[in-house]
């Protein structure tokens, strides 16, 4: 049974609406989406069918109710002062794996419902999108003179690194954790030009690099090349 609450206090809304989620995905697992109605989930968790209808408006609403609240979490975040606005998104990224690598197997079975539901892989997609405004529009706000479209490019690389890195997680693939992902980000930050060197790993001695390119080529393509071949040698 989930504890309901005694007041309007954010926190424990949100502990409320992911105690019932929990149980709903449970039964979403055991007998199929389709066929769990919200008076299952209701009963289960203890909870009347008006109280359910408070705080979500339906069962898909349950599926997403973490990300409703990460949303905003991100949104706290973004909103306070950062000497860097790039790593301040990367921040933001690192804090929406992490919560779902502490809950990891809830996760899982969130994971293997929405992809065994098309109506729930089509909502999924518009929540990739919010992260993705929510993302770039900091960005263009933050730093003056960004074009639009960079801010774009880096929120979506951003948002795509830490989709995949997650998904091996919620597919169970390897053991991951938030570690990873911030190093994975850092090489996102280095491809776009926006990690400081302090940054960037200690250097046994300066060298001169020499590189030709085409004019044309883009500079995230430039930047993906170079760290190619220094890598190599």
């Amino acid at each position: 049974m989930v504890k309901t609450m005694d007041n309007g206090s954010t926190v424990e809304q949100a502990q409320f609406r992911s105690g019932v989620a929990s149980i709903a995905l449970e039964l979403f697992v055991s007998q199929g989406y389709e066929a769990t109605s919200v008076d299952a989930i209701a009963e289960a968790a203890g909870i009347s069918r008006s109280k359910f209808f408070r705080q979500f408006r339906s069962k898909e609403d349950v599926i997403f109710a973490d990300h409703e609240t990460l949303l905003e979490h991100a949104e706290v975040l973004l909103a306070r002062k950062h000497e860097d606005p790039w790593e301040a998104v990367c921040r933001a990224a690192a804090m929406v794996f992490e919560h779902f690598a502490k809950q990891v197997e809830t996760a899982r079975q969130r994971y293997q419902v929405v992809n065994a539901v098309p109506a729930l892989r089509d909502r999924e997609l518009v929540t990739v999108f919010r992260y993705e405004r929510l993302f770039g529009q900091y960005l263009r706000d933050a730093v003056p003179g960004l074009p639009p479209l960079d801010a774009v490019r880096f929120a979506a690389t951003v948002i795509s690194t830490h989709n995949f890195l997650l998904r091996e997680l919620m597919r169970n693939e390897r053991q991951l954790d938030v570690g990873e992902l911030r190093a994975a980000l850092d090489d996102v930050r280095r491809l776009y030009g926006v990690l400081p060197s302090a940054d960037a790993g200690p250097r046994a001695e300066e060298e001169m690099v020499v590189a030709v390119f085409p004019k044309s080529l883009p500079p995230a393509e430039l930047a993906r090349r170079l760290q190619q071949k220094l890598q190599r040698g």
